[in-house]
């Protein structure tokens, strides 16, 4: 017969979540003000008052992240064009490795939006839609392809020339194109936003779930992961809310570890569970995480790559103010090699 005793006291596991999402979301509205200023500068030959470029723009650059990471690994030294990218992709790594796939639930910007959209469709539509299983399953595998492809093209690029691309008008201002392609989006760029923001509110993280290769990678790091979400089946009452809270429709009611890659560590189900410490966040096996814990990991495993990079003098990218006035205008104009 099963002994449970339903929750004593409100379940804290969401507002630290939310806090740490909030302020990160807050941290890189702040890297964006001030990197338009600094490109605002250049575009208005110095009128406008010089800001720091603010390094942590790198991070919205994945690709030249991994570039950099690939031409480090080969030749034992880090390009000096946005280093603080490497740093923070080996952040990010860490935390999916080390902590579960939380960078994409806890961080990650994007995945803030989608799931606050989904919280709206809700409201809107009253639920979230869960596409079929023979849907979801070859939609899902999406953001693998993707992940695979692009690992692929840097995998197989020379040191020589992964330096060459970064070190090239294109690769200088790569992030300069990237806030361009915001400021000046096309018909096109409106077409798809207004799909994703329009599907993430019918299904919740539509672009997480589907077509996220940065995810699909963070979710395949996570499978060699210490923390797992633990069910105790003698405490269970088989109320099924877990599953139904769940973002990546996992049926964490039928399971007793959820080690799936597609876990993002949310604590969702178990902020949903009636009874105490029948869904918890477990190290090894064995021991029960704190949700405190799980945030102060996080924090400390970012913010110690990012002092890292500072103190090793690998987090700004020093380039010459001649050569942003050059390029930071044209920026448009350069095509990918």
């Amino acid at each position: 017969m099963k002994k449970s005793f339903l929750r004593a006291g409100p379940d804290r596991t969401q507002t630290t979540r939310q806090a740490v999402q909030l302020a990160f979301l807050a941290l890189n509205i702040w890297i964006g003000i001030e990197f338009y200023r600094f490109v605002l500068y250049y575009e208005t030959d110095g009128q406008a008052g010089l800001p720091q470029r603010p390094p942590g723009i790198e991070g919205w650059l994945p690709i030249a992240s991994l570039m950099n990471l690939k031409a480090w690994m080969e030749t034992g030294s880090l390009p000096s064009i946005h280093p603080a990218g490497v740093f923070l992709l080996i952040a990010f790594l860490s935390i999916a490795w080390l902590l579960r796939k939380t960078f994409c639930s806890w961080l990650c910007p994007v995945g803030t939006f989608s799931e606050y959209l989904g919280k709206l469709g809700r409201k809107l539509f009253r639920r979230n839609f869960k596409l079929t299983p023979w849907l979801d399953l070859p939609l899902r595998s999406i953001k693998y392809v993707l992940m695979a492809f692009f690992v692929f093209v840097v995998a197989t690029m020379s040191a020589n020339q992964i330096l060459a691309f970064l070190g090239g008008p294109y690769g200088i201002v790569a992030d300069v194109k990237l806030l361009n392609f915001f400021r000046t989006l096309t018909l096109g760029g409106v077409a798809v936003l207004t799909f994703l923001a329009v599907a993430s509110m019918f299904v919740q993280n539509f672009w997480c779930r589907y077509l996220c290769p940065y995810g699909g990678l963070m979710g395949l790091l996570a499978l060699a992961s210490p923390l797992k979400i633990k069910r105790d089946a003698a405490l269970c009452i088989d109320c099924g809310k877990c599953a139904k809270a769940c973002p990546s429709s996992l049926k964490v009611d039928q399971l007793v570890t959820i080690s799936s890659a597609e876990c993002t560590g949310c604590l969702s189900c178990v902020a949903s569970c009636p009874v105490d410490n029948t869904l918890y966040m477990s190290l090894a096996g064995r021991r029960k995480v704190p949700t405190w814990a799980l945030a102060g990991g996080i924090a400390a495993l970012f913010l110690g790559c990012v002092l890292i990079a500072r103190s090793t003098g690998h987090w700004q990218t020093n380039l010459p103010q001649r050569l942003y006035m050059e390029l930071v205008p044209r920026a448009n104009e350069f095509e990918h090699p």
